[in-house]
């Protein structure tokens, strides 16, 4: 346990490495498909998109699991059901936020090679998805719980704010 306070720090510092990147990639293919007329302008963002998946998003994605998978080794106690149903509840939001971030990866890919037909708007309402899950996830860590009230109103809330950013806007006359 001498380095288990070490090892967390790491991890939280990964773990906000890897959400800058999950914040910031989907506005870049917001950038990205509202501007896709302006070839110099998509080239550049195109190459950011590149280098915050690559030498941002992924290497943080990957010290995060691996600080964390040392965390539990050097404290196994944390995966004791009985005692920490939360970490169960956190393990399964981070499973989400793993594929999340290869879906980006996905998404990137297919916008770089100009096939992909996904709108502004859908990339403003799929960027709330890892906010919602790192409230999930960081909720669960601090109270040390597992609420289902907790877990239903964030998932809630970000479905409202999905639909809103979805719905089509009226006409105005």
């Amino acid at each position: 346990m001498e380095y288990y306070t070490w090892v967390l720090t790491f991890h939280i510092v990964a773990f906000m490495s890897w959400m800058a990147m999950l914040f910031y990639l989907p506005r870049l293919f917001v950038y990205h498909v509202e501007n896709i007329e302006k070839n110099e302008y998509v080239e550049i963002v195109k190459i950011q998109e590149y280098k915050i998946y690559k030498y941002i998003g992924m290497p943080a994605m990957w010290a995060t699991i691996l600080s964390g998978i040392t965390m539990l080794t050097l404290n196994p106690y944390l995966l004791d059901f009985n005692t920490s149903p939360w970490m169960y509840a956190k393990l399964t939001a981070l499973f989400f936020l793993i594929i999340y971030s290869f879906s980006l990866e996905k998404y990137r890919k297919k916008l770089e090679n100009n096939s992909c037909k996904k709108s502004g708007k859908f990339f403003r309402m799929y960027n709330e998805l890892p906010t919602m899950l790192s409230i999930l996830i960081v909720g669960y860590v601090i109270t040390k719980t597992f609420s289902l009230l907790f877990t239903l109103i964030i998932v809630l809330l970000f479905a409202y704010i999905s639909y809103v950013i979805m719905k089509p806007k009226r006409e105005t006359k």
